[in-house]
């Protein structure tokens, strides 16, 4: 996986299943914890308060370590920093390097290698693979290809082929600058750069050197008015110099909201083209190498009823194999039918998340504070109750923007 953002959604996904983390718990806690980088073994993030960090610390931080340790495969250990404005934008940039290069690592080794050979290849995405791979290959003669806009639906593999270009341009020509960085990235990159030091000096050094710019998620940036400007000037310098842009979104440049038209008109004038949902050879085959890499013998009836019941994205395809994998080692048996079931319906089920109510959020701040419904809604003023219902009181008004009556 290349993206921080990316491996924590895992990570979270994997805290969610068989109920270790409820829908409730992961919205209030796990979802507003903002991913900051990968450092060393150090998985950092930032956080709201004080409070925060040590709801997290004390109920779910060893559940999200397991998680890293299963995603990436070696072990991380969670750091929570209270968001006070105090890094470095210099450091900070410093530090996303390093977070790309410890994700790159891990992304070359075993089933996490991202390249062209571990992309399959089907109708839904055959046109953004050859265009990707001729980009990486140096046979993009005139720039045809630049900008390159891949859109579609999360999952799908627009990830994957960014960084296939990265591994492969590197691999032919070690000394390009390459940047990969997500669109929220980016901004917040930005953001920091002008509020601490009220410079951007660095951040332009960053980006408008690169020999080649890779953003994920580029729709972040529309309706931030600052960001869009810097990315229009940062586009304009690199495309003069006949620098490579690769974008992806999760819509076509027509449908980013709030996005200006000069930018709009950007990400249309080189190739679009879009990547979407793998009809039912492409999931079949996408099984079948996931097993392969797992070390998974998964018979054809089973690789293919499984691809003919999650058909909404590659990831879901990918975790039903590693599913079966576990199954297989607790009951020492080959996959079979039966157990392709139940991993599509704990998959289907981690889907369908409970609605956040009023009283699910004064259910889930009683837990952690040892109190009682009853207690917050109550007019009782004792210290512990008190401070459970002020924290009731603003998670609901955030959340659900109600009262607590």
């Amino acid at each position: 996986m290349n993206s921080f953002e990316e491996v924590f959604d895992a990570v979270k996904a994997y805290c969610t299943q068989n109920g270790k983390v409820g829908d409730v718990a992961k919205k209030l806690w796990l979802d507003t914890l903002k991913p900051a980088r990968l450092e060393g073994t150090d998985a950092v993030f930032y956080c709201a308060s004080e409070f925060q960090r040590s709801v997290v610390n004390n109920n779910y931080a060893h559940l999200l370590e397991e998680g890293f340790a299963e995603t990436l495969g070696f072990p991380v250990k969670l750091r929570l920093i209270v968001q006070d404005g105090t890094e470095d934008a210099a450091d900070a940039a410093e530090q996303d390097q390093k977070t790309a290069d410890a994700l790159e690592k891990t992304a070359n080794d075993g089933e996490y290698a991202y390249t062209f050979d571990t992309f399959i290849v089907g109708g839904s995405n055959q046109f953004a693979y050859a265009a990707c791979t001729s980009i990486a290959r140096g046979d993009n003669n005139g720039n045809t290809y630049n900008p390159l806009f891949i859109y579609g639906p999360s999952g799908l593999g627009k990830t994957h082929l960014l960084t296939a270009i990265s591994h492969e341009m590197k691999k032919r020509n070690p000394g390009l600058k390459i940047i990969y960085v997500t669109g929220e990235t980016f901004a917040n990159e930005l953001i920091e750069a002008i509020q601490q030091k009220k410079d951007t000096t660095k951040f332009h050094e960053k980006y408008r050197n690169a020999d080649v710019l890779l953003v994920d998620d580029i729709q972040f940036i529309s309706g931030k008015e600052s960001t869009q400007e810097e990315f229009f000037h940062t586009f304009n310098i690199l495309h003069a110099a006949g620098k490579q842009i690769v974008l992806t979104s999760d819509r076509p440049p027509r449908d980013i909201k709030i996005l200006e038209d000069r930018i709009r008109t950007r990400f249309e004038s080189g190739l679009i083209t879009d990547i979407s949902m793998p009809d039912f050879e492409t999931r079949v085959a996408i099984i079948r190498r996931k097993a392969e890499l797992l070390d998974l013998n998964i018979p054809d009836d089973v690789a293919e009823f499984i691809a003919n019941r999650l058909k909404t994205n590659i990831r879901q395809l990918e975790g039903a194999v590693k599913r079966l994998k576990a199954l297989k080692s607790l009951a020492d048996s080959s996959p079979s039918i039966s157990m392709a079931q139940s991993v599509i319906r704990d998959i289907l089920t981690d889907e369908q998340p409970t609605p956040v109510t009023v009283e699910n959020i004064i259910q889930e701040v009683s837990n952690l504070y040892g109190v009682t419904a009853e207690d917050i809604r109550s007019k009782k003023r004792s210290q512990q109750i008190s401070n459970a219902r002020k924290v009731a009181i603003y998670l609901v008004h955030e959340i659900t923007q109600m009262t607590l009556a």
